[in-house]
């Protein structure tokens, strides 16, 4: 009883945490975090209404496996999972452009990407610490070389995003008319597999290469829940990602617990909550009798 005592006394110790905030890395990771939840709020409405939640997870692997290769081999991890997702993005998004084979596709790579990255860490025996922390992320390990990879990689897929996304967006919701209309969609694809890829990458070093569909899916389709409108959906979607990161972060340091623990029950909070807003919404609209015809 005593120690579940002390951990909730961890939980609640706004002194330490407050004394935490003050030390340079931990403000580090904030504003890597914060990029994050820029960029992945901004996907995360594309990526559920194309459909490519399991996309998310088959890229987050290779992420994972770009990572691991680059700790081995003593290169940069950001660098390592970059390259390792972007890997993934173009191969699904080449291979995987026939709907019917898409989940097979993503199928194949995940547990290729997820097979080849657990043998990677068994070959490097040391830095457990690190190894551990490819998987559930670890604010420690972001320095001033990382959050400047991080927001450049966050600024440039925001940049190419802001250029692409009307006609994005119309191959996204429509792709019969889109096609019809003349949008590209065979180059769209893989160009949005290459954003959600480096994305995800982003994510292993806050939430980890298991745990990162909390911020590429889930404030999208809590948005989804609540409006149909684009912008706003996007935007409550930047909202969402951000109180997930931030708030996970922030609640982590007092205990030392894995941050994204906290980052994903904060995720599923909002999407409940949002689900919940939604349901009731939609009870209200049905039980409003239709206007009469003039």
């Amino acid at each position: 009883m005593s120690t579940l005592t002390d951990a909730l006394g961890r939980f609640f110790d706004f002194e330490l945490t407050a004394d935490l905030l003050g030390y340079p890395f931990v403000q580090q990771a904030l504003l890597a975090a914060a990029a994050l939840g820029l960029v992945s709020g901004a996907l995360a409405p594309l990526v559920v209404a194309r459909k490519m939640s399991f996309a998310v997870h088959g890229t987050a692997e290779l992420a994972f496996t770009g990572a691991a290769a680059a700790l081995l081999f003593g290169a940069s991890v950001g660098v390592g999972a970059l390259g390792g997702a972007v890997v993934a993005a173009l191969l699904l998004g080449f291979l995987g452009q026939r709907g019917g084979e898409r989940d097979s596709v993503i199928g194949a790579i995940l547990s290729f990407g997820l097979g080849l990255g657990v043998l990677l860490l068994w070959m490097n025996p040391e830095r457990t610490a690190n190894k551990f922390s490819l998987l559930i992320g670890q604010i420690v390990g972001v320095d001033s070389a990382d959050v400047a990879l991080l927001t450049g990689s966050a600024a440039v897929v925001l940049l190419v995003l802001a250029v692409v996304y009307r006609p994005l967006l119309f191959a996204s919701v429509d792709p019969d008319v889109a096609a019809a209309r003349g949008v590209p969609a065979r180059l769209l694809t893989p160009l949005f597999a290459v954003l959600v890829g480096v994305a995800t990458a982003l994510g292993v070093y806050t939430v980890g290469a298991l745990l990162v569909l909390a911020l590429m899916v889930t404030p999208g389709a809590a948005a989804a829940r609540i409006t149909a409108s684009p912008l706003l959906s996007t935007v409550l979607a930047v909202v969402f990602a951000e109180v997930a990161v931030l708030g996970g972060i922030v609640l982590s340091l007092a205990p030392g617990a894995p941050v994204s623990a906290f980052v994903t029950i904060l995720s599923f909070v909002i999407y409940l909550v949002c689900r919940a807003v939604g349901t009731v919404r939609l009870r209200r609209a049905s039980r409003t009798p239709a206007p009469a015809a003039a």
